[in-house]
């Protein structure tokens, strides 16, 4: 018979009405006693709580006991429904009849699993072993319902590196390898790019109530590409149409080809600007500049010159900028030294051996290494991890190390703190001319044209200021949000930190007013705290 969980059964005698406690079997639990106290209580029969309490806990076999001298009509089998939170299942708990009194019929127990709410998923085999055989004062699930079944999300699987994090290999004496730059992805013409493989619809379930059960929305992906690439006529294989280098901004493929500066960019050139990759096997000379929508690639020296790229800019030698160089990239920035210049990584890293007297940031981070490998004077800003043997220098150079917030983001902020005071200075300046206006048509003055003019235009244009005012604060609370909320930045300083260096880290500050080595400085408990590395 197996394991039987303890019932209860009310019997009807002439000296009152009786409880007939039967013990569990086969290791069966007992009869709860706030079942039993439900059950009572529904038909109105009183009892001594702690007596019956007292005998369910320590019933071992069967136990009879008065719960009162009254004598209750005596009731048929009944049942209770319980449908659970989700409606994925329903329960129903069978309760005895009365000696001498009838059971419930398999239609019935039916009707009460429709009276509780069920209208779908009845388990028939449960319910012809209930029909076989009575299991009382024990929860059945009699109705069970079915589950959606679940769909598949598009996956794009990309036939190139995607990974903008990728960090050129690194030489012996811990300089960068030049000739073996992983960071720029080659293709030829007809190779497969990407393959998407579609979104899988679900299908709906119901639950014991008889509603759909909605399967997880699944996300649906297309294959989004720029030029010189097509689809498979099924939309679901992507091909380069040209040969050149591939890469992946913001979901979307770009294939470039490469322009070649077979020398110098400079006045033979002048300005370049390209739709795909640049490489210049010369230098790039002062005041002129690139602007390329791939890679630019710079086999000599960038003097004072502009270099824009969308995706990444390497100089095999470097940067001397002159205070006025500069170099923006969406990728990342590898250059064998930086002096001098601005360098603005968006979305990646900066790498160096050596940054001198520059302002750089970076959407991660910056890694100065090398036999060099010093940060010395300027800022030098990204979100995660600055990395370098020395900063500052024993002449004790201000020089500025941040992290913990996006450089973009402290950018924008710091632009949009300034239009502030600007568009208030413009609407007391607007403020003024309504007022002058306003006092002369009060004192009756018959106003020009033109002045009606500045009138209407001061009025539209106070509105307008408070609205944009309005907006750069909503923006700014944005901004400051998103900058307390990172807490995660690091700078590691293998060799020396020296006096003068500056370390914000999530807006903790830290000032080294005496050497440090080997240290490695992190925020802790809105501190910087410094350990050794």
């Amino acid at each position: 018979m197996g394991q039987v969980n303890g019932y209860f059964q009310i019997s009807i005698r002439d000296n009152g009405t009786w409880i007939v406690l039967y013990p569990p079997k086969e290791g069966g639990k007992q009869v709860r006693f706030d079942m039993a106290d439900a059950f009572l209580t529904k038909w109105r029969i009183g009892y001594d709580k702690k007596i019956l309490s007292d005998a369910l806990a320590k019933v071992t076999e069967k136990t009879e006991l008065r719960l009162t001298a009254e004598k209750i009509h005596p009731m048929d089998e009944s049942a209770i429904v319980v449908i659970d939170s989700n409606h994925l299942n329903a329960e129903i708990t069978l309760f005895p009849p009365a000696e001498g009194r009838s059971s419930m019929s398999r239609d019935e127990i039916i009707g009460e699993l429709v009276r509780g709410g069920v209208k779908y998923g009845l388990v028939e085999p449960k319910l012809d072993a209930l029909m076989a055989e009575r299991v009382y004062c024990t929860p059945i699930i009699l109705a069970k319902a079915t589950l959606p079944i679940e769909g598949k999300d598009a996956k794009i699987t990309y036939h190139f590196n995607t990974d903008l994090t990728l960090k050129p290999k690194m030489l012996d004496d811990g300089s960068v390898d030049f000739h073996t730059l992983d960071t720029i992805c080659p293709v030829r013409a007809g190779d497969l790019l990407a393959e998407l493989e579609p979104a899988v619809q679900g299908r709906p379930g119901i639950d014991v109530c008889g509603k759909p059960i909605r399967p997880m929305k699944v996300n649906n992906l297309v294959l989004r590409h720029a030029n010189r690439i097509h689809l498979s006529e099924d939309g679901l294989k992507m091909y380069s149409d040209v040969s050149g280098h591939v890469s992946l901004v913001d979901d979307k493929v770009f294939v470039s080809d490469t322009y070649e500066v077979a020398a110098d960019v400079d006045s033979s050139t002048g300005d370049v600007v390209c739709e795909g990759n640049v490489e210049v096997k010369g230098n790039v000379r002062t005041g002129f500049k690139i602007d390329a929508k791939g890679d630019v690639i710079v086999h000599g020296v960038v003097e004072g010159a502009e270099i824009q790229a969308g995706g990444q800019i390497i100089l095999m030698r470097g940067i001397q900028g002159m205070s006025r160089g500069k170099l923006i990239a969406n990728g990342n920035i590898i250059s064998k030294f930086i002096e001098s210049a601005e360098v603005i990584s968006k979305y990646g890293y900066v790498q160096s051996e050596a940054i001198m007297h520059s302002q750089v940031s970076a959407k991660t981070d910056v890694i100065v290494g090398g036999k060099k490998g010093f940060i010395t004077g300027g800022s030098t800003r990204c979100s995660q991890m600055i990395e370098a043997k020395t900063v500052g220098s024993n002449m004790g150079t201000t020089t500025l190390l941040e992290v913990g917030v996006d450089p973009t983001v402290a950018e924008e902020y710091r632009r949009l703190e300034k239009q502030v005071p600007e568009l208030e200075a413009e609407r007391e300046s607007c403020t003024q001319n309504l007022l002058l206006l306003a006092k002369k048509l009060k004192q009756g003055e018959q106003l020009p044209v033109d002045k009606l003019l500045l009138l209407k235009s001061s009025q539209k244009r106070v509105a307008e200021i408070d609205n944009e005012i309005e907006e750069i604060d909503k923006r700014l609370d944005e901004l400051q949000e998103d900058m307390e909320m990172k807490e995660n930045g690091m700078i590691r300083v293998s060799q020396t930190a020296y006096s003068g260096c500056k370390i914000t880290i999530s807006g903790a500050v830290y000032y080294v007013k005496s050497e440090l080595s080997h240290a490695r400085f992190v925020k802790e408990r809105g501190d910087v705290k410094i350990d050794a590395y």
